[in-house]
C-alpha cells in the first residue's frame, strides 16, 4: 500500500534528524555559540517534565502537578548560586535574549538610553538598536549608543568611553543602562576599569555572559558579579554546556524585580525539562568546570597561532589572539567570510562568517562580511587538545589558502573525527556525542 502525503513528511522528518547526526559525527564543529550536552543532558529533554507547566516561583505556582519540577528547579537555583557565587539566580529565561530583554524590562523604560558595543565590534543583536531590528530597540524601545571601540586591542576603549558617557551627559542622553559583553568576545572587557565610574552616575551595569558563561564558571575569564555588574544574563549552551536556555545573577537586592520581569513580564512556562537539563549541567561544570575552561583557553590559543603561523590575519595578535574560546580571523585576502564558511562546509569543517571592525564603513554586510569566527568548545568537549588544533589549521589551510578541493579534504576530515565520538567533562558518557537515539 503507498504511503499517504502526511506519513511521507513523518518519515522525511525522522530521516533528516539521522542524517543531521551522522554528518556531525564526521565534521569539525567550530561554531561559537554552540556546544555538545552530555548523555544526562540529553535524557532531561525527551523527559515527561517537556509536557507540563510550571508558571510563577517554585512553591508559588499557577498550576499543580508541580511537586517534583519545584524540586528540581530548587536544586537548580542552588546549584547556579554555587556556581557563580551569586545571591540570586533565575533560571527561568527560556533564552539569552529573553534573559536580556527581562533585565531590561526590569531596569529600564522605553525611550532610555543602553550603551553597549557595536555588532562589527562584538555586540549581540539583542543589544541593538531598533533600525537594525536588535531586541533592546525594536522591542522594548531603548535608543542606543556605541561604545567607542579599540580595533588594535579588540576590546572597548576605557578613557573614549568615560568621555562619551560625559558628553551623553551634557547632551541630555545619559545612559540607564551599560550592556558589557558580546557575540564576539576575544578578550575580558574593562568592567572593573569602568564599573566605579558608571556607577558614579547611577547606570545600572549589565554583563551579558552568553559566551563566556562557562570560562566564567571555571575561573579563566573574569568574575562579572565581583567587578562592577549588577547583573549578569547568559545562555547556558555556548561554553557552559548545557542545552538551549537562558539565565539571570545578581545580588539580593534585585531578586524581587528581576522575578517579575521574568514572570509574568517576560515568559509563561519556561521549558520545564530544558531547565532540569540547567541543573544537571551545572552539576557538571561544578565537578569538571575548572579542567574544561582551562583546556578551552589553551586549544583557542594553539588554534589561533597554528591559523596565524600558516597565514592568515588572526585577530587580536598584540594580545596573545584570544583569552576566550573564540578566534576571528579577517579572510579578505582570500574571499570574503561568507564564502569561506560555504567552502569550508563543503569539507565538513562547521564555522560562521562575522562582521568585524571596519566592515560597515566598507560597505560590507553580514552575508559577505571581512570575517570568521571560530570557537572550539565542543572539540574541546570531545577530547581534543592542542595536537588536534594543529590539523584542524591545516585543513582549513588547504581549503582556503591552498584552494584545494573541499571534497578532497573531506575524506581527511572524516577519518580524523573517528577518534572523537564521545562527551568528556560530564559524569557519564557511554552514549556516542551524536549518537542517534530512536524511541519508537
Amino acid at each position: 500500500m503507498a504511503k499517504s502525503p502526511n506519513r511521507e513528511s513523518f518519515d522525511k522528518i525522522f530521516e533528516k534528524l539521522r542524517e543531521h547526526h551522522k554528518w556531525f559525527e564526521n565534521s569539525i564543529p567550530l561554531i561559537a555559540s554552540e556546544n555538545i550536552p552530555s548523555p544526562a543532558v540529553r535524557e532531561t529533554m525527551i523527559s515527561d517534565f517537556g509536557n507540563r507547566y510550571a508558571e510563577g516561583w517554585p512553591g508559588e505556582r499557577v498550576y499543580a502537578g508541580c511537586t517534583y519540577i519545584d524540586d528540581v528547579e530548587f536544586e537548580c537555583m542552588r546549584l547556579a548560586k554555587r556556581l557563580y557565587r551569586a545571591e540570586f539566580a533565575d533560571v527561568r529565561p527560556i533564552s539569552g535574549v529573553v534573559a536580556n530583554l527581562a533585565v531590561y524590562s526590569g531596569f529600564t523604560s522605553p525611550g532610555d538610553v543602553m550603551i553597549a558595543p557595536s555588532i562589527p565590534a562584538g555586540g549581540h543583536i539583542s543589544h541593538g538598536k531598533r533600525e537594525h531590528h536588535g531586541t533592546a530597540g525594536l522591542v522594548h524601545g531603548l535608543e542606543i549608543e556605541f561604545y567607542p571601540f579599540d580595533a588594535q586591542e579588540m576590546t572597548i576603549d576605557v578613557d573614549k568611553t568615560k568621555q562619551k558617557v560625559k558628553d551623553l551627559k551634557e547632551a541630555g542622553r545619559l545612559p540607564k543602562m551599560a550592556m558589557f559583553g558580546g557575540s564576539l568576545f576575544l578578550f575580558p572587557h574593562p568592567l572593573k576599569e569602568l564599573g566605579d565610574f558608571l556607577k558614579g552616575y547611577d547606570i545600572h551595569i549589565n554583563y551579558d555572559a552568553a559566551h563566556v558563561a562557562g570560562l566564567i564558571a571555571g575561573r579563566k575569564f573574569q568574575d562579572p558579579l565581583r567587578e562592577g555588574a549588577d547583573t549578569v544574563t547568559m545562555s547556558t549552551h555556548k561554553t557552559l554546556f548545557g542545552p538551549q536556555g537562558g539565565l539571570v545573577l545578581s545580588s539580593k537586592e534585585h531578586e524581587e524585580t528581576i522575578k517579575k520581569a521574568v514572570f509574568p513580564g517576560t515568559t509563561s512556562s519556561h521549558h520545564i525539562h530544558h531547565m532540569a537539563g540547567k541543573a544537571v549541567a551545572f552539576a557538571e561544570a561544578l565537578e569538571f568546570g575548572r579542567d574544561y575552561a582551562t583546556e578551552v583557553i589553551r586549544n583557542a590559543k594553539a588554534l589561533a597561532e597554528a591559523l596565524s603561523d600558516i597565514g592568515f590575519k588572526v585577530l587580536g595578535e598584540s594580545r596573545g589572539f584570544t583569552e576566550s574560546h573564540q578566534i576571528a580571523v579577517n579572510v579578505l585576502e582570500y574571499s570574503d567570510g561568507g564564502k569561506v564558511e560555504a567552502d569550508l562546509e563543503k569539507a565538513n569543517i562547521i564555522v560562521n562568517r562575522q562582521l568585524i571592525p571596519g566592515d560597515i564603513k566598507a560597505g560590507r554586510n553580514y552575508f559577505h562580511p571581512g570575517g570568521i569566527r571560530l570557537g572550539v568548545s565542543e572539540i574541546t568537549r570531545l577530547g581534543m587538545k592542542r595536537d588536534e588544533m594543529q590539523e584542524i589549521a591545516s585543513y582549513i589551510g588547504k581549503v582556503i589558502i591552498d584552494k584545494k578541493d573541499p571534497n578532497n579534504i573531506l575524506s581527511k576530515v572524516r577519518s580524523f573525527r573517528k577518534d572523537y565520538q564521545r562527551v568528556k567533562f560530564c559524569f557519564e558518557s557511554s552514549l556516542g556525542a551524536y549518537e542517534y537515539v530512536k524511541l519508537g
